[in-house]
């Protein structure tokens, strides 16, 4: 049903995702981005069900996790991450990784739909202590074009220049709001 939901809305909104993944990658930290839209997790959500047929994960602040959202938000796949408390979640979810066949996470590192160039980058070290590949995904709203990038990214240890890396690939896709998009330092 999720995949007929998917390709229904991808299509009735005008969409093209390209349907291209790496191949035999089943465990991975999937960034997306530019975020500047809540429009962002609609569209990536279906094209997930509809095109790439993934049942995602994603991390969303707790305070989102309210009836009846919250029950959306978890059967979307949402996981609640309770900002305010202090516990290991980089250790927790890399844990996750070892104990699944196959899970993706999707990340916004930005962390807001507003410009941001210092990006969070708790993906970074869940996919460097997991030992997982980083795949970046992309909505370009300037073409109505969305994918993955057929290319696989495993982290070195040197996160700002793996970042500035991940950065570049989003530097001339447009979000809703391209003001609010990635650029370089």
């Amino acid at each position: 049903m999720k995949k007929i939901v998917g390709k229904f809305f991808i299509k009735l909104m005008g969409w093209e995702i390209d349907p291209s993944l790496p191949t035999e990658i089943h465990r991975c930290v999937l960034v997306m981005g530019p975020h500047t839209s809540n429009w962002d997790y609609f569209i990536g959500m279906m094209a997930f069900w509809g095109i790439y047929g993934i049942d995602l994960k994603q991390l969303i602040k707790s305070e989102l996790f309210f009836p009846p959202l919250g029950w959306i938000l978890k059967g979307m796949g949402g996981v609640p991450v309770y900002r305010k408390s202090k516990n290991n979640m980089t250790s927790t979810i890399a844990k996750m990784y070892g104990e699944m066949e196959k899970l993706t996470i999707t990340f916004t590192p930005e962390g807001t739909r507003a410009y941001n160039p210092k990006w969070k980058k708790g993906f970074y070290y869940i996919a460097l202590e997991a030992k997982v590949p980083i795949l970046l995904g992309y909505l370009d709203y300037s073409t109505k074009k969305g994918g993955i990038l057929n290319k696989v990214f495993y982290p070195t240890g040197e996160v700002e220049k793996d970042i500035d890396y991940i950065k570049s690939f989003y530097l001339n896709i447009k979000g809703k709001h391209p003001e609010n998009g990635i650029y370089t330092k």
